[in-house]
């Protein structure tokens, strides 16, 4: 394993390597190697591990009712995948997980790994820390996809990269990226953008966008 990535780690956020190596070497753990396309845990399998990217990509994906596929994120080395559900009552994956790449886990049991947050106050706190980004994070998820059409879906998107008083901004995902993560066709994302253009609501320019008029941008939150 290449320690140097973990420095890259948010639950390592702040220690050296020789902290990190100390950490690690004093923990029990496993190195699991996948090749891509590989299901590395399904919705509804418990978490027994913390498990960490150390090297390639894996991605959470759910299927919905009428077996589409829906994107929730990519997790890139150094990630760690499904922090927030190694404890509590309901400790099961929430997604299937599945690698991208050739990837490489660290894995430390769930009972190795209470003994692994008290080395340090700062892998302790790089831990909470974690998980309520998580948290906040699938919240924002939930917002999403409680929007009922790609237009209001796409609105809030826009708003929300804009802030409370940003016009001009340059959107964090591409066409495809944004596709995935509202569960729809890649087309309808350039269509709906073209006909918000059309509207004299945005002007886009690649991944630069400005608002012309924020206030109809708003009111299609609401359609």
């Amino acid at each position: 394993m290449d320690y140097s990535i973990l420095l890259n780690a948010p639950v390592f956020r702040g220690l050296t390597l020789e902290e990190i190596k100390s950490a690690i070497s004093k923990t029990p753990y496993q190195l699991r190697k996948y090749q891509p396309g590989t299901i590395v845990a399904q919705s509804g399998d418990p978490v027994n591990s913390f498990m960490m990217v150390t090297s390639g990509m894996v991605k959470g994906e759910m299927i919905d009712y009428s077996g589409r596929v829906i994107k929730i994120e990519d997790v890139p080395a150094p990630g760690a995948i499904a922090a927030a559900f190694i404890f509590g009552n309901r400790n099961r994956f929430p997604v299937n997980v599945v690698t991208v790449t050739e990837t490489e886990i660290l894995l430390i049991d769930r009972s190795i790994f209470i003994k692994f947050l008290k080395y340090s106050d700062d892998i302790l706190a790089n831990f909470l820390d974690m998980i309520s980004n998580r948290s906040q994070f699938l919240s924002e998820k939930i917002k999403f996809l409680n929007f009922k059409t790609i237009r209001s879906k796409l609105a809030q998107y826009i708003l929300q990269s804009a802030g409370e008083d940003k016009t001009e901004i340059t959107l964090s995902m591409t066409q495809n990226e944004i596709a995935e993560y509202f569960g729809v066709a890649r087309p309808s994302i350039g269509r709906v953008l073209s006909e918000m253009e059309n509207e004299g609501i945005i002007i886009t320019r690649g991944k630069y966008l400005t608002i012309l008029d924020k206030k109809r941008l708003t009111e299609l939150t609401i359609e």
